[in-house]
């Protein structure tokens, strides 16, 4: 039988009253509750002495709440509010509780397929939602929303979590969705209607002069393998060299992005990733690695997982880095799911380049700085020309 939750500092209360009991008849485990008996061993009686010490003023709350609010109170609602805020206390905007339906929502951002508007956002070092990138063809691309925008509502409504201002913005195709928005010092609310938008991470094409050109727009389930169909096509067609465009890539899944890394790298260290106890994670590519001559393109909306990605090809020496200062996320979260179906994200490791060069709140310096999409193609086709 499961007890249920807010009932459960309730029944400690009462058991504490039983481990009372024993210190008053001087047993090792019996006391008296009413006309029966509970037999608890003297580690459990702390157990529960510290269990009430611990919990006694969050059922406090909890009855206040429920009998002077002027409303009434969904006993779920704050249940889930307990746990969110236990993840709030620790001060870091990438570590989350998640309700079932929070986990459901969110896993469905990492199949590349859902219902909404069709934008990437992340947190900043304020707690600020800022878009780093629009997918083609999408709601939001022909609404005019941009990577750098900042989302300030929705519906009317803020949100403190990533997940939460993520399950406002999707619903059922069809319907609309009101997106106040910051661009640069203008705020402005524009309504958006949803679709069912599926994005290709991985796409590509031939510029002028042959050089072959992929873009990888964040790191999902089967990134990697289409990178490799696209590389491998590249390789087929002979081109002169490749363009890798990472810019507004927000992240995504780790070992999506150092698979890709495997295929530009020689054998060495990707990355590795340090807990607080000092262990360390490492990832490493082997010996086998395209011949092409490369050139990564980033800027500031090229974050975490394309961190690692451009980190790696830095240290290396591999590739060349073009574009601007790259967004600074090097922390990495584990998600958990629980037994009801809830889960939490939990930040449990810092990673860093191969030489081990700090990235978290930092971001990455490309070695030729250049400012503007047009400029950054350009310099990159100019730098495979010369290794010709």
């Amino acid at each position: 039988m499961k007890i249920k939750k807010r009932n459960f500092i309730l029944i400690v209360i009462a058991v504490f009253a039983a481990g009372i009991c024993i210190g008053a008849f001087g047993y090792s485990g019996f006391g008296f509750i009413g006309s029966g008996h509970v037999t608890i061993t003297q580690k459990q009686y702390r157990h529960y002495r510290y269990m009430d010490e611990k919990y006694a003023k969050t059922e406090e709350l909890w009855q206040d709440i429920k009998s002077d609010y002027y409303k009434d109170v969904d006993d779920d609602d704050l249940e889930n509010g307990i746990y969110k805020g236990l993840f709030a206390g620790i001060g870091d905007i990438y570590s989350e509780y998640m309700t079932k339906e929070d986990y459901a929502n969110w896993k469905i951002d990492t199949t590349g397929s859902f219902e909404g508007i069709g934008v990437s956002f992340t947190q900043d070092s304020s707690g600020n939602f800022v878009i780093v990138s629009v997918m083609a063809d999408s709601p939001a691309k022909k609404a005019g929303l941009k990577a750098g925008d900042y989302i300030i509502k929705v519906n009317g409504k803020t949100y403190d979590t990533m997940n939460d201002l993520s399950t406002a913005i999707r619903g059922k195709s069809g319907t609309s969705v009101k997106v106040t928005y910051v661009r640069g010092s203008k705020e402005k609310t524009i309504s958006i209607k949803r679709a069912l938008v599926s994005e290709k991470t991985v796409t590509s094409k031939i510029l002028p002069g042959n050089y072959g050109y992929i873009k990888i727009s964040s790191f999902e389930d089967g990134t990697a393998d289409d990178f490799k169909t696209q590389l491998n096509k590249m390789e087929t067609r002979g081109v002169k060299g490749l363009v890798i465009d990472l810019r507004d890539n927000g992240g995504g899944m780790v070992e999506e992005g150092t698979d890709v890394a495997d295929m530009l790298m020689d054998k060495g260290v990707i990355t590795y990733m340090k807990d607080k106890e000092g262990n360390k994670t490492y990832y490493r590519s082997d010996s086998r690695r395209t011949d092409l001559n490369y050139v990564l393109l980033v800027n500031g909306g090229t974050a975490s997982t394309s961190e690692i990605l451009t980190a790696a090809v830095m240290d290396s020496g591999n590739g060349k880095v073009v574009g601007t200062k790259t967004f600074g996320k090097g922390i990495v979260q584990e998600t958990n799911e629980m037994d009801d179906g809830s889960a939490y994200k939990l930040t449990v490791m810092q990673y860093f380049s191969p030489k081990g060069h700090t990235i978290h709140k930092k971001g990455i310096t490309p070695e030729y700085k250049i400012s503007g999409a047009a400029a950054q193609l350009k310099k990159a086709e100019q730098i495979l020309a010369a290794e010709q």
